[in-house]
Formats: C-alpha cells, sequence, structure tokens
C-alpha cells in the first residue's frame, strides 16, 4: 500500500462533511477526483483526528491513509484481511438492494460499526462486523447489546471458528479462491432436517454453504433469522426451519409426556400394589392374632375338658381338623354337659346352609354315663385306649369314631352292648 500503511475508506471534510470512498460520490456529493492527490485538501480520521490523504492501491481500491501511522488508531492499524472483508461486506449489502456505509460510530461513541445497513426510512437496523482479531464470547456478547441498545441487530463475519462464534450470530466466509470472484459462507446457516416426520426419523440441524451475496441478502430482507438452541449456540436460519424443529420438539415433549405417564401410572400401580401387599400382610398378621387369640380363649375355655378327660390340649388342633373332616361340616364347640356324660358337644351344619347349628357329636364322654345313649349321636375319642373303655361299658349300641391327632387316621366303629358280638371295623 505504500508509506503509512492500511487505512480506513472514511475521512472528514471540513466543509464537505463525511467521506466513504467506496462510494461514488463519496457519500457527500463530490468525487474521487476532488480529493485524490489533491495537496492542500485537509482531510482527518475519523478515529483519531490526525491528517489522512486520499490513494488507490495496486488492485484499485480506493481508501484514506495517514501519512505516519500512529499506534493507537484502530483504523490506521487494521489487517490487509479485515480491511478488504469489510469493503466485500458494504459493496455485498449494496449489491443486494440496501445503503450501507463504511465505518459508522453511534452518536454516543460507544460503538463503530464496519458497515451499517440502513432501511427504506434511512434508520441504521444491521451491523455488519468483519472480526478477525481474537475476542472473547462474553465480549461478543457485549458488543452485540451495545448495538442493541440503540436498536441495531448485528451479524459477525469472520474466517476462521472461534469461541465467541458460537456465541453471537455469525457468518464463517472465505475468500474467494483463484479464479474465483465470490466469498462464500461456509458455517452459520443452518437448516432442520428431518424425513419422514415421525419421531423415529433421525432430525438434525446442518450448516449449509453458499455465496455471501444469498446469505447476506437473506439476512437483510429477514427471511432468515437468529436462533439460538437449547445449548446457547446461535446460528442464521429460516422460520420454516424453527417451525420444523418446534414441531419436532412438541412431539417430543408429548411422546416423554405419555413416557413419563405411563411410568407414573407403573410407579402408582407399584404402590398400590404394595399397599394392597403390605395392608393384606397386616390384616393376615391381625388375622393371626385373632386366630391365636381366639384359641387361646378357645383353650382357656376348655380348660376343664382338657383336665377332667386328660385330652392333650397340644393335639386339640389337629383333632379338629380330623373331625371337620370327618363331619365334612362346619362345627363349633358347646359346653361341657351332664346330660351326656361331661363330654364336649360337637355341633355342626352344612357349610351350604343357612340353617342353624344342629348337636352332632359328644368328644370323650364318660364311659359309665353311656347307658340310654341316643342313637344318632356319634362319640368322638382321640385313641384306641379310649375305645377300649368304651367299649367295656356299652350298654347300648354306640357310634364311635377314633380321630388320632398324631397320626392323621380316622377309624369308625359300632359297639353293641357288651354282651354282643364282636364289633365290625371299617377304617379310612
Amino acid at each position: 500500500m505504500g508509506s503509512g500503511g492500511m487505512m480506513g475508506y472514511t475521512a472528514e471534510h471540513p466543509v464537505w462533511g463525511r467521506m466513504d470512498a467506496s462510494l461514488d460520490d463519496l457519500g457527500c456529493g463530490r468525487t474521487w477526483v476532488d480529493v485524490h492527490r489533491v495537496k492542500a485538501l485537509r482531510l482527518a480520521c475519523p478515529e483519531c483526528g490526525g491528517r489522512v490523504f486520499a490513494r488507490a492501491s495496486q488492485n484499485g481500491v480506493r481508501h484514506f491513509y495517514h501519512q505516519v501511522r500512529p499506534p493507537d488508531c484502530e483504523l490506521a492499524n487494521e489487517s490487509p484481511e479485515h480491511h478488504f472483508l469489510k469493503l466485500e461486506l458494504a459493496m455485498t449489502a449494496r449489491a443486494a438492494g440496501w445503503r450501507a456505509e463504511l465505518e459508522v460510530s453511534s452518536e454516543a461513541g460507544d460503538w463503530r460499526a464496519d458497515v451499517l445497513v440502513f432501511d427504506d426510512q434511512g434508520r441504521p437496523f444491521m451491523a455488519l462486523e468483519a472480526q478477525l482479531s481474537p475476542m472473547t464470547p462474553a465480549e461478543a456478547r457485549m458488543r452485540t447489546d451495545r448495538y442493541a441498545r440503540d436498536g441495531v441487530a448485528v451479524c459477525w463475519v469472520g474466517m476462521q471458528n472461534r469461541p465467541w462464534s458460537r456465541a453471537v450470530p455469525t457468518l464463517r466466509v472465505t475468500a474467494p479462491a483463484r479464479g474465483e470472484n465470490a466469498w462464500a459462507v461456509r458455517h452459520g446457516l443452518a437448516r432442520y432436517t428431518w424425513a419422514p416426520r415421525t419421531l423415529k426419523a433421525k432430525a438434525t440441524w446442518e450448516h449449509i454453504t453458499c455465496p455471501l451475496g444469498d446469505a447476506l441478502a437473506w439476512i437483510l430482507q429477514g427471511d432468515v433469522r437468529v436462533h439460538t438452541a437449547a445449548d446457547g449456540t446461535v446460528w442464521w436460519t429460516a422460520p420454516a426451519y424453527e417451525q420444523r424443529a418446534l414441531e419436532r420438539a412438541r412431539m417430543e415433549a408429548e411422546a416423554e409426556a405419555v413416557r413419563q405417564e405411563a411410568a407414573a401410572q407403573r410407579l402408582r400401580g407399584q404402590i398400590a400394589a404394595a399397599g394392597r401387599r403390605r395392608r393384606g400382610a397386616e390384616q393376615r398378621a391381625l388375622d393371626r392374632q385373632a386366630e391365636h387369640e381366639e384359641r387361646q380363649a378357645e383353650h382357656q375355655r376348655l380348660a376343664g375338658f382338657f383336665q377332667h378327660t386328660g385330652f392333650d390340649p397340644k393335639a386339640w388342633e389337629a383333632f379338629t381338623q380330623l373331625v371337620r373332616s370327618a363331619s365334612g361340616k362346619a362345627i363349633v364347640y358347646g359346653e361341657q354337659n351332664p346330660r351326656y356324660g361331661n363330654g364336649l358337644p360337637v355341633h355342626a351344619r352344612d357349610r351350604a346352609s343357612a340353617k342353624g347349628f344342629t348337636l352332632a357329636a359328644v368328644v370323650c364322654p364318660d364311659p359309665h354315663a353311656l347307658t340310654h345313649w341316643p342313637e344318632n349321636l356319634d362319640i368322638l375319642v382321640p385313641d384306641h385306649t379310649w375305645l377300649t373303655r368304651i367299649r367295656a361299658t356299652a350298654t347300648a349300641p354306640l357310634r364311635v369314631a377314633v380321630l388320632n391327632p398324631h397320626t392323621g387316621r380316622t377309624t369308625f366303629e359300632h359297639i353293641p352292648p357288651s354282651a354282643g358280638p364282636s364289633p365290625a371295623r371299617r377304617g379310612s
């Protein structure tokens, strides 16, 4: 570029005002001839206020430069890549039909856009920032917010993958290769692919490549807009793709809600089943306790019977089971009755019957009280010792069932009076 190094595209004239070397009329109604190599012309740098001069590069790019590069002037020290990318952004925006000015600062001086694009009412609405120098994601967000406070959106344009490029709206571009004349967007524009539109089908955001001119036209026209992913990553996309992604997210949310409800229903079922099992176990424990207490009460009630007859209380439950099996009926024990030789009455009832209990048998009556024994009343004893005693004293025909609680065997006997023939025995 010659002495003084790279400079900016803008300069200030004390009368003509702001000049933009990229515009044919310099933005102030003048021509390049009016400023190029005019020695007496006083032009100032809008950044540092130092004197600048107009010239064109070997490639014909018009610009303004400091005769001596000031070390603290940002415009005077920008790289050639930044310089040409900035010009490309301005020219591309203009080719898309927009008014775009280079190196425009805010009225408060708290920002300066590389390229500022204006709407048809002459209001600035988007800054195009050529960002090639290092910058943190926090700084990128801060600078984006600073523009937003003045109602200006930003599209950051870089040439390398940087951490900040995922934090703010960005286009990553490449310069034209030899033999080409168009800059290309490699990253920052994405579409949502999902086909067929079912939850089983894979859905993903994929970045697309296109000419920089197409990308900026879409952005400036509002055909694409900023999309922020769930993880905070930012890119440009069309509203239709956002809607498609929203539809997928809604379907996934609904499916997840169904899964969660099914899981909750299963959990509720498991809790209810566990509750039923717990209540069942508690009820069974209560029933066992009640049965135990009932047996204890029954044993206490029958203590006199056990003492009188010598019946082993420990064998009573097994004996009772044999009584139920032998009778095939529901039974209850009455109270010892002298009428039946102080034996224990057994009252029975058919299980399917609604009628009351009737006297069906007597357990261990006194053998000496068996005279005039009712013919339909059975005698129940636990062993053959009792049977022998009854047989020796029988004065009337008797039916005796030997229900042995130790062996579980039952023997039925028909005993005639003691003077009669030997009894017929049958076992079961």
